[in-house]
């Protein structure tokens, strides 16, 4: 049996993995293992690495369904944390060794690379690098099955505030990826949804 101990870390950016190595058949095992009670609760599992050492880290990032907005709560957090700290400790292929596993949601500087992370982004500021096209830098108006609909920002003078120019499409096979601006403040415009910062909000 296990030794777990759950750890509330909301405020991890990317996905979590940290120094951990590549995904292996473990993290994979623990993936298959985890998912299920994390979809009862109404999340996604974003991802399970393992950090190596005589004290193995089990970390899980885990996130909301891409059609709602906001972020995890620390409430959540914890509450899944000692949901899955029970699977875990009654893994019947688990082999014996202590572990710590800690349990955070996706931070602002996580990359968009795949279109649930646009979904989760609407209503956001983005830099989008596009392939064979110049890069975007724009609010993420709508996103669907076929790609991202951004409001870019149009450049005037120095120390006047950028302009809206029209909105763009972009399909989703002409974008290498993109990432969240952190704006400390936005009011809402028509069309856009509005801004959500928490600390533990995904982009």
């Amino acid at each position: 049996m296990s030794n777990a101990e759950a750890t509330a870390s909301p405020d991890h950016t990317g996905t979590g993995s940290g120094s951990a190595p590549a995904h292996n058949p473990e993290a994979a095992r623990l993936r298959a293992l985890l998912e299920p009670a994390v979809q009862a609760n109404r999340l996604y599992l974003e991802d399970v690495a393992i950090i190596p050492g005589s004290h193995r880290v089990v970390h899980v990032v885990v996130d909301l369904p891409q059609e709602e907005s906001g972020g995890v709560s620390l409430d959540v957090i914890a509450d899944i944390s000692r949901v899955l700290s029970d699977v875990l400790d009654n893994d019947p292929n688990d082999d014996g060794r202590p572990y710590d596993l800690e349990v955070s949601s996706p931070g602002v500087g996580r990359p968009l690379t795949e279109p649930r992370h646009w979904y989760r982004a609407r209503g956001r500021m983005a830099k989008v690098n596009v392939i064979q096209g110049d890069n975007i830098t724009g609010r993420i108006q709508s996103v669907d099955d076929g790609g991202v609909t951004l409001v870019p920002e149009v450049a005037v003078k120095k120390g006047m505030k950028p302009r809206q120019g029209e909105p763009v499409k972009l399909p989703f096979d002409r974008i290498r990826n993109g990432k969240v601006e952190i704006e400390f403040s936005h009011l809402p415009e028509d069309g856009l949804e509005p801004e959500h910062n928490g600390p533990s909000e995904e982009a």
